[in-house]
């Protein structure tokens, strides 16, 4: 499970060994300004700033708010921004880069990577900045492309790359066809001395290409080291896969961002779970480094040392967040410490230079697959401290109770199911799975108080409806009398289904498309489909034609309206929908198990915020974050909501914490959990807060986006607050 190569001489790591601590290995301007995503490289959302403390944090007000003025339907805002020399830079909801001065809200300049009025909109959590004397840039990704931006004027830097960008799909060290590749990036690069370092987003279907992490010149663009999350002959871990698995297996994928000890050189790279998510036939083994935490040379590239907290992932439990880079007491002296926090609800605490547990970690029998060709991994891993944050078995016990009704609908949908533990393998039978994929810590990770030494994480406490179904080779042979719209109907039935229905009536998380066409724009929904958005992933890797059906098919376009409407479609012939006979299996549908009314088919609390000493390895609190009022009004404790956004530690003694679907912004007593403040947000705060000082005065600010993975209205706003 762990396996490591120190390559840093020995004087190197003895001098680390007496010197290093957390207040040592992070400057004291990094814990009082925001000039890096989650407020230092050690992905720690702390602040040394107590300006607005426990006992005055009642009297915040507004201190400005701005508004994008690009939202749409489905669009938000994930964006942690960062906050440098007094201006604050942050993106938009249609991946726009903003530059506001941070006191007042005023804009600076702003830069849209689109033409005008053409931004559709995506997932973007944040910028890294860099500076050498005069030279200030912003990188940030839009789509495929990673941009290099002049940070004073909001212009691209066109010595960079080329004009300005470097391509995502160039530098993979692997074939593929670039026209269906389908590659993005969602979180921002870390910086180390004049290098950037980017991980990606892929496909998680078949065929997806491979999650590799790569460095550039920070002036230039020129790439200057790649290491292989899917490891090529000759390189550690590649024998965890099938023999020559490296040239067409994908994912694997740093999607969630990283964490840097400066220090010691090291970069620590969280890792999502090798495609297909939930079926293996094809990738039999313990598949190194899907779903690890891998530890490298930042200068190199170089492999250290890699955990993996996922054998053979078969659940979609991708690391979802960069680690925490911390210093506890362990032991009886001080440790550095990487802490991870997982989608199963776990927290590894491991040694920050050897990847060894601190805790103890038991690799635990579970149940084995009956799919056709799946061999899963007898073993997974456990550990002992600190306990699970979330529910990891499911019965007809932890069925809803907030009504009589609620309960009945959700007895009769899981009927046929299979219920257990949180390893469950995938069935055709259907399974509950708990905690579900979007269960446990997401990417919002948590927040480390040094102080304390506890750490501060919202968890979703929800299961998903899990089955599988064939993907079968279909072959289809048309002819003049070719009916565009539908053809557009079975490419829906493919690949559309498991979120929006075959009914197009989606659920609460994902929107109904039957009106689609009366809320979205056809060349809005056309750039859509190639390029993704929230929830929504891109079908890039769909060809032109099929992606055209689908829209014929949502929009009721006749052949002349298609024709005319979608100019580039060209008139079928015989094709096929995949070209090879083997057997696999996909998700029938990402579908969480909720109630007639939409409310999550388990007893609550659904949404917690938790307090945990890493001293101890003991829960100290968890408190339900977030209420739906109407269930409040008929006597039901706060139930708490899906969670997405996370939290920021103050010395002032406040987590200040967005996130819950009620769409309100929270002060919370560090030492209790105890609600100090609240703030109704326009929309929901689905982002991670930033919290800076300019002239002597504290602020707090956070993007209010809505939409995304929480399904609700869109906004546009960023939104400040001081004290009077």
């Amino acid at each position: 499970m762990n396996n490591r190569r120190i390559i840093f001489p020995l004087f190197g790591l003895l001098i680390g060994f007496c010197l290093f601590s957390c207040q040592h290995s992070t400057s004291d301007d990094e814990y009082t300004s925001w000039k890096v995503y989650r407020g230092d490289k050690g992905s720690n959302a702390y602040s040394k700033l107590s300006q607005i403390n426990k006992k005055n944090v009642k009297g915040l007000e507004v201190a400005w708010t701005y508004r994008t003025g690009d939202s749409k339907s489905g669009t938000f805002i994930q964006c942690n921004p960062i906050i440098i020399d007094k201006f604050l830079y942050a993106t938009s909801p249609t991946l726009k880069v903003l530059c506001l001065d941070a006191a007042t809200g005023n804009k600076i300049w702003e830069y849209d990577p689109f033409s005008p009025g053409e931004g559709i909109g995506g997932r973007n959590r944040g910028l890294a900045y860099w500076e050498n004397g005069e030279d200030k840039r912003l990188f940030y990704n839009v789509l495929n492309e990673f941009k290099a931006i002049n940070a004073t004027t909001g212009e691209p830097i066109i010595d960079f790359g080329n004009n300005g960008s470097v391509d995502l799909l160039d530098g993979l060290d692997r074939e593929f066809d670039r026209e269906t590749a389908s590659i993005k990036n969602t979180s921002p690069g870390i910086l180390y001395n004049d290098l950037i370092i980017l991980g990606s987003a892929v496909s998680e279907s078949y065929g997806a290409l491979p999650g590799h992490i790569r460095a550039y010149d920070v002036r230039n663009g020129e790439l200057k080291w790649i290491f292989h999350t899917i490891p090529h002959p000759g390189e550690f871990g590649y024998d965890s896969w099938p023999k020559d698995y490296y040239k067409t297996g994908g994912g694997a994928n740093a999607w969630a961002g990283f964490s840097l000890d400066k220090e010691r050189g090291i970069l620590y790279a969280p890792l999502g779970a090798p495609s297909y998510d939930f079926y293996g036939k094809d990738r039999h083994g313990q598949g190194l480094f899907g779903n690890s935490l891998v530890a490298l040379n930042a200068a190199t590239g170089e492999y250290i040392w890699h955990f993996q907290v996922s054998h053979h992932d078969l659940w979609d439990y991708d690391i979802p967040a960069p680690p925490n880079l911390i210093t506890i007491q362990h032991n009886g002296k001080p440790t550095d410490a990487v802490a991870q926090i997982t989608k199963q609800g776990f927290i590894f605490l491991l040694d920050r230079e050897t990847g060894e547990p601190l805790f103890e970690v038991e690799e635990r029998s579970v149940a084995q697959s009956r799919m056709e060709g799946e061999s899963t991994w007898p073993t997974q891993p456990f550990p002992v401290k600190p306990p699970a944050l979330v529910r990891q078995y499911f019965d007809e016990s932890l069925v809803t109770d907030i009504s009589p009704e609620s309960r009945e609908n959700i007895l009769q949908q899981i009927r046929g199911y299979t219920f257990g533990d949180i390893y469950l393998p995938p069935s055709e039978e259907g399974v509950i799975q708990l905690p579900g994929f979007r269960g446990g810590g997401e990417w919002s990770g948590a927040a480390f108080d040094p102080e304390s030494g506890k750490m501060y994480i919202g968890v979703n406490d929800m299961p998903n409806m899990v089955q599988l179904v064939e993907d079968s080779p279909k072959v289809e042979s048309v002819g003049e009398f070719y009916d565009l719209k539908a053809e557009g109907e079975q490419v829906y039935q493919q690949v559309c289904t498991a979120c929006h229905g075959e009914d197009r009536k989606g659920n609460i998380s994902y929107p109904s498309l039957i009106d689609v066409k009366d809320r979205v724009s056809l060349n809005d929904a056309r750039a859509l489909l190639k390029s993704g958005r929230g929830m929504m992933p891109s079908f890039q890797a769909l060809e032109e034609k099929k992606r055209r059906a689908v829209l014929a098919y949502l929009y009721d376009l006749s052949n002349e309206q298609a024709f005319e409407l979608l100019p580039l479609v060209e008139k079928a012939k015989k094709q096929s929908v995949r070209q090879d006979t083997v057997k696999r299996y996909k998700l029938k549908a990402y579908k969480q198990l909720r109630d007639h009314m939409g409310y999550p088919g388990i007893k609550p609390p659904w949404g917690n915020l938790c307090a945990v000493n890493l001293n101890t390895g003991e829960i100290e609190w968890k408190v339900p974050l977030g209420e739906y009022e109407e269930l409040t009004r008929q006597g039901i404790p706060p139930t708490g909501t899906q969670l997405f956004g996370g939290g920021v530690v103050t010395a002032g003694g406040v987590v200040f914490i967005g996130a819950s679907r009620d769409a309100k912004f929270r002060a919370i007593d560090k030492d209790t959990g105890k609600i100090l403040w609240e703030y109704q947000l326009p929309v929901g705060g689905y982002a991670t807060p930033a919290t800076y000082e300019i002239e002597g005065v504290q602020y707090v600010v956070i993007a209010a986006g809505g939409g995304g993975m929480q399904g609700t209205e869109s906004g546009d706003y960023y939104i400040a607050f001081r004290l009077p």
